[in-house]
């Protein structure tokens, strides 16, 4: 696979909500329950500060998506926040760390300071290694903090990355 990262646009949106509406409907990582129509999914990645798009370059087609904005307003709005989908059939080819990277690096480039993750669930496992590995520190465990779909709490690790 050739991956490379580009701005997302309205032609992505059947394939980027796909992928979206997978991670929302397994119900371990996401905090949304509602599904993405093409007409919402649009308007919701176009309101993000960035959208990447994750397209193989070798055999054409989405594989995976961030989304980047503010993670608050005001005198905390320097501190943005990420959300990363991965198509479930290319999961464990390393799509994951390449955009977490280029959010690293988009955020940046957009002015923001900080990156907070604020709900990383215990049981996501590669990601809570991945977000280390990349020199996220760890700010806390929020017990019970998210409602997994079979109905029981997991806790969630909270992350932050100086930009």
């Amino acid at each position: 696979m050739d991956i490379k990262v580009r701005p997302y646009e309205t032609g992505d949106a059947k394939d980027t909500v796909m992928i979206w509406n997978q991670v929302v409907e397994e119900g371990v990582a996401f905090p949304q329950t509602e599904l993405l129509t093409e007409t919402t999914g649009d308007i919701f990645f176009k309101e993000q500060s960035f959208t990447g798009i994750a397209y193989d370059c070798e055999f054409g087609g989405i594989v995976g998506l961030y989304i980047l904005h503010p993670n608050n307003v005001g005198r905390c709005g320097h501190i943005c926040n990420a959300s990363y989908a991965v198509r479930a059939d290319v999961r464990g080819r390393h799509i994951g760390g390449l955009l977490v990277k280029h959010c690293i690096e988009k955020g940046k480039e957009l002015g923001f300071r900080i990156l907070q993750f604020n709900a990383v669930v215990s049981s996501n496992t590669h990601a809570l290694r991945l977000y280390e590995k990349l020199g996220f520190v760890r700010l806390g465990i929020v017990p019970g903090g998210f409602l997994m779909k079979e109905g029981h709490y997991e806790d969630i690790t909270l992350y932050y990355y100086v930009l």
